[in-house]
């Protein structure tokens, strides 16, 4: 049975789309729940009529979305965890969290769109996609460090830069 899509369908299609698919499909899911219409010649010319129109406020709609992904491509996020023998993470970094640090970057995203496979439960730098439309998914990178680490280096960095100056200064007293 052809279908046109009123909605958009995961695993199916988009808005607008003609589709064939089973006849009970259609009949005992799409068309009841609205998500579908037959594909008679009515329907047909008022959704072509309806896509042109979407099509003008999607064009609209990714420019905006454009910006939010060149926004997201700079981030670069870090999350300092516990971690016990062996480096295993006490509990995961989840797209629950990536969100709220986003947000206090200034990047307001619902977590749903940011695509985690899997909550990361390692150590290291990964890249996060995040879907903000079906064309555009920017990726940005966010680096898990042990809770500690970036403490010990500061504070090292910061030994290391007043032994420099220590230093300097007695050099310049001797002169």
């Amino acid at each position: 049975m052809k279908v046109i899509l009123k909605e958009n369908v995961d695993g199916l299609g988009y808005v607008g789309d003609l589709l064939t698919v089973a006849d009970g499909y259609a009949r005992n899911f799409l068309i009841p729940r609205s998500k579908a219409v037959l594909a008679n010649p009515r329907n047909l010319k008022t959704f072509e009529h309806l896509k042109r129109e979407a099509s003008h406020q999607t064009k609209k709609e990714l420019q905006g979305l454009e910006e939010l992904g060149q926004k997201i491509s700079k981030v670069a996020l870090s999350f300092e965890v516990q971690t016990g023998k062996d480096d295993k993470l006490f509990g995961s970094v989840t797209s629950k969290d990536i969100a709220e640090q986003l947000v206090k970057e200034g990047i307001e995203i619902d977590r749903r769109k940011i695509q985690l496979a899997q909550p990361i439960k390692e150590l290291g730098t990964f890249s996060i996609p995040v879907k903000l439309h079906r064309d555009l998914a920017p990726e940005f990178s966010v680096t898990v460090v042990k809770k500690g680490d970036e403490e010990s280096s500061v504070e090292a960095q910061a030994s290391s830069e007043t032994s420099e100056a220590v230093s300097h200064e007695e050099t310049s007293e001797g002169e």
